[in-house]
């Protein structure tokens, strides 16, 4: 039952008459005097709670005074905000998943030195791009996105003061250099090149570095400075936002091509080139949104905070449906569930180019289905740059306040509980449901096992119902009577050998028996 703390408002009232008039009066407290105020409560009800032996997780909720005057007003947002630096949860986990190895785009890595040799090859690319137009130069290119700095700037929630500078253009020359760089790459991939000229990176190994470090959440520019750079100089109908598709296609375990080939959207509403990748792997049946506002915005990107007039204290756990929170961690792993009697099958394919005979297939990633004791799973390729992928893609859906359906966090949960081992990895690969390119099932097993640390799994997770008829399926008594038969006498081929010489022995033993009865009786 929630609990009702009172609390009176002491600061604000008038001191009694008798009391010194040149005392100073508290008519309001301050934010540092709120938040420690309600520290303070917080840790007395826990270590209340606590000593009375009772749960003690708990979240607060707040409910404001019915008054005209705030309080304070810090007019803090993060509205705006849409290039995160990942959080300690998921970056521990792996942080070189979240670093880029060869090149700096933006100003979260811009003073690694490590990153320093690909420098020139920004000078290189920002040239051509100088080249495009003979209206533009250097300066023009600048004034232009120096009506873009303040909008830029708030994309970003921790920068550099020598960034943050009102005074200094190096903010907007870092836009402009990494901004020339990654529209003159992509359009060279697109064949996009000025006549008479070849392409900058040739090298294998550097293009695969390259889209490997375009595709991390610290290493993003807004979209809406690539689109007008874009913008100034292109002499083409192909939107960018086509072009940035067919350039990342391979870099996806499963590209849908018929997503690819769909350009729906403004430009001025993408937040940046990981969200264009986001949005080609919806489900299919469903609209990807580039949008995706909360329904909560504030005005003027501002919160006002009054006094409260009350504290409720709800458990954590009463604010969780039951279905929501339980089926997906009841579920087993793909070799216990095909002992219960469930079978798997591939659906879909892989293409590693895109063309007009695939440009019809709509089955993407998510597309897992289960009907009849059969889950049929999409098929999707694992190879080096797959934890990396997944793992951004994972943390734009944890930081983004306007994700409502977050596909590839619920997806890796899914195949967390269903990838256990080698053992499971061994069977989707025979079933044709893994294309395993780094070779080792073991290492593909441990991809999966550590993609789901320090991820939150949506309040509407997107496989319950499917979760739900799975394990109500394996906890019938006949499904667990067969699973425990199967696991006891034919969990591995020398069990499985030796049982099958054990019911023959007892076949011939029984034929004997009965052979040697019917002989006394002639």
């Amino acid at each position: 039952m929630a609990q009702h703390i009172e609390i009176t408002r002491l600061l604000d009232q008038t001191p009694p008459k008798d009391e010194s008039p040149s005392r100073p009066q508290l008519l309001s407290p301050s934010p540092a005097v709120a938040a420690s105020f309600f520290a303070f409560v917080v840790a007395s009800h826990r270590a209340r709670a606590i000593q009375e032996g009772r749960e003690a997780d708990y979240v607060i909720e707040i409910k404001t005074a019915d008054v005209q005057n705030p309080v304070f007003d810090e007019g803090l947002s993060t509205e705006s905000c849409t290039i995160f630096k990942v959080n300690a949860g998921l970056h521990e986990s792996n942080p070189n998943a979240y670093r880029p190895k060869l090149i700096s785009i933006g100003p979260y890595h811009k003073n690694n030195p490590k990153l320093r040799s690909m420098e020139k090859y920004k000078l290189r690319y920002r040239q051509r791009f100088l080249r495009r137009k003979k209206t533009i130069d250097l300066e023009s290119c600048i004034r232009e996105l120096e009506g873009l700095k303040d909008e830029a700037l708030k994309c970003y929630d921790d920068i550099d003061e020598d960034f943050n500078n009102d005074s200094c253009r190096k903010f907007v020359e870092m836009l402009l250099l990494d901004g020339c760089f990654v529209v003159e790459y992509i359009r060279e991939f697109c064949k996009m090149v000025p006549e008479g000229e070849d392409k900058i990176i040739k090298a294998a190994w550097m293009e695969v570095l390259v889209d490997r470090d375009l595709l991390l959440l610290e290493n993003q520019l807004p979209f809406f400075i690539l689109a007008k750079l874009h913008e100034m100089t292109t002499d083409h109908d192909v939107p960018f936002i086509e072009m940035v598709k067919y350039n990342f296609a391979t870099s996806l375990p499963k590209v849908t091509p018929k997503f690819i080939r769909e350009t729906d959207g403004n430009a001025k509403e993408v937040k940046h080139l990981l969200q264009v990748i986001h949005m080609c792997c919806c489900p299919s049946g469903m609209n990807a949104s580039l949008t995706g506002n909360a329904s909560n915005k504030l005005k003027h990107g501002k919160k006002s905070f009054n006094w409260p007039s009350q504290l409720i204290w709800t458990n954590k756990k009463q604010q969780i449906e039951e279905d929501d929170d339980i089926w997906h961690d009841r579920m087993r792993c793909a070799t216990e569930l095909e002992e219960a009697g469930i079978k798997f099958s591939r659906t879909g394919k892989i293409y590693r180019r895109l063309n007009k005979d695939n440009e019809e297939d709509c089955i993407s990633l998510f597309d897992i289905k289960y009907d009849k004791e059969l889950i049929e799973i999409p098929c999707f390729e694992v190879v080096d740059s797959t934890e990396t992928v997944l793992r951004n893609l994972i943390a734009y859906e944890q930081h983004s306040i306007g994700v409502h359906h977050k596909y590839f966090t619920d997806y890796v949960i899914l195949m967390d509980r269903l990838i256990n081992s080698e053992k499971d990895v061994k069977l989707f690969r025979l079933k044709g449901i893994i294309r395993n390119r780094i070779g080792d099932d073991n290492e593909a097993a441990s991809i999966f096992n550590r993609l789901g640390e320090g991820v939150i799994p949506s309040t509407q997770f997107y496989y319950k119902e499917a979760c739900k008829k799975v394990v109500e399926h394996c906890e019938k008594p006949c499904s667990e009577r067969k699973a425990s038969f199967w696991h006891n006498y034919f969990n591995g081929p020398w069990v499985g050998l030796s049982t099958a010489a054990a019911v023959i022995l007892l076949s011939l033993t029984v034929m004997q028996t009965v052979l040697t009865f019917i002989s006394t009786l002639k």
